[in-house]
């Protein structure tokens, strides 16, 4: 059984709590009602609605087709599987390209059930994080690779090596924070770097691919899973249904290793 007995829902000040107190987030993406539920009852904290279902649901080869109503209508779905975890919907493709166009999106997927968006990168961003933040609508950001940046970066690579790039990727943490961002995901970030932003801000860090020194996980579903996307898996995904035995104890597996510091190990960080 997973180690977090709490069964009370998860709410947006209670993820700056989990940081303080040194609690791991677990947190998964899911894209249909039943798995949602199953995720809910096995010990996952936060459900993320991620773009990623163009390429692992839609069988796009990036993120970029993604639209709003796609990211709403399994924003809704989910939302009816779920009675503990808190709901976390992306902002996909261009939807945040200026602040009344993010305003938009986030209200359609919060009047669809999320609970926070998620958007991509710093820079012009910082001017939707504030916009959306006066405006009640709380905002996950998200640093490293940015798969919406994958025509800019020329692959899916990772970000922040080298002292300039790490240096540029710590001064862009501290800015989504200021600007009110409530968590951040660093994904394929090496895990010393990650470790040190995650000490440097005082919201939550989720590391995908970014070692253990986050304040929790995530996986997209499918690669958790095991399954065949078509896509290269990248170092740091880890099949746990080969340990759970089904898919409600690959939850329960994936949520212990995660609060137990065991996932991610060295042969799934960078």
């Amino acid at each position: 059984m997973s180690t977090h007995a709490d069964s009370k829902p998860w709410t947006v000040p209670a993820l700056a709590d989990a940081k303080r107190e040194g609690r791991k987030l677990v947190m998964l993406t899911a894209y249909d009602n039943s798995f949602a539920r199953v995720m809910d009852a096995n010990g996952v904290d936060l459900v993320l609605i991620g773009d990623s279902l163009g390429m692992v649901v839609q069988g796009h080869d990036s993120t970029l087709p993604v639209t709003v109503d796609d990211i709403a209508y399994h924003t809704r779905v989910v939302a009816r599987g779920l009675t503990r975890a808190l709901l976390v919907s992306d902002l996909p493709f261009q939807s945040d390209a200026t602040p009344e166009r993010a305003l938009d999106a986030a209200t359609a997927l919060l009047q669809a059930g999320a609970e926070m968006v998620k958007l991509e990168g710093a820079g012009h961003k910082l001017d939707v994080i504030r916009f959306l933040v006066e405006r009640d609508i709380p905002v996950c950001a998200h640093l490293g690779l940015t798969p919406q940046s994958v025509l800019k970066f020329g692959g899916y690579r990772v970000q922040g090596r080298g002292e300039a790039a790490a240096a540029q990727l710590r001064d862009d943490a501290r800015a989504v924070a200021e600007a009110g961002a409530q968590m951040l995901v660093l994904e394929c970030v090496p895990s010393s770097l990650a470790a040190a932003i995650t000490a440097d801000i005082a919201i939550p860090t989720i590391g995908i691919g970014a070692g253990p020194g986050c304040d929790g996980q995530v996986l997209v579903l499918h690669d958790f899973l095991g399954l065949d996307t078509g896509h290269r898996r990248p170092k740091f995904v880890k099949d746990f249904l080969a340990d759970g035995g089904s898919v409600a104890g690959a939850v329960r597996a994936y949520a212990d290793a995660v609060r137990s510091g065991a996932f991610p190990d060295d042969a799934h960080s960078y």
